[in-house]
């Protein structure tokens, strides 16, 4: 406290007063790690099936990719195409039709990392990002799905 203006320990001391010691803090926090895996798996396992069912309904092919990254992919493929989809449609000037065109190109990606790339894009820009797409991010296509 000695190092603190006289006019400002008053101030500070109260503060203190109304905290944990660091002891407690470091007990407190380490102890609600637990609480806050379950409560993160939890929420995990609401996007993953949330995105598995958009994927059936939507009838998006699966992704392809190391195993770490295909439930990783899947979210973020639900959650910018989800996005876009308000953007565009909902509060945009698309149409359906239009929507359903960003759809076909949007199957042609089965490249779990180039989903997550995406991740952090606004849904106002999914189709110039599909259209940028290479040839390492595309399936072959299948005539017949």
């Amino acid at each position: 406290m000695s190092d603190r203006p006289a006019d400002k320990r008053a101030g500070f001391a109260r503060w203190l007063g109304s905290r944990d010691c660091t002891d407690c803090w470091k007990a407190n926090r380490d102890a609600d790690t637990e609480s806050k895996q379950q409560w993160l798996a939890a929420r995990r396992a609401e996007e993953q099936q949330a995105a598995d069912d958009w994927a059936e309904k939507f009838d998006m092919p699966p992704l392809e990719g190391p195993e770490k990254a295909l439930q990783w992919g899947a979210r973020s493929r639900h959650q910018l195409m989800t996005t876009a989809h308000t953007a565009l449609v909902i509060e945009g000037t698309w149409d359906e039709a239009d929507w359903a065109k960003l759809e076909e190109k949007a199957r042609t990606i089965p490249r779990a990392g180039w989903w997550i790339d995406q991740r952090d894009a606004a849904g106002t820009d999914l189709l110039e990002l599909l259209d940028a797409a290479t040839e390492a991010d595309r399936g072959t296509e299948n005539p017949f799905r």
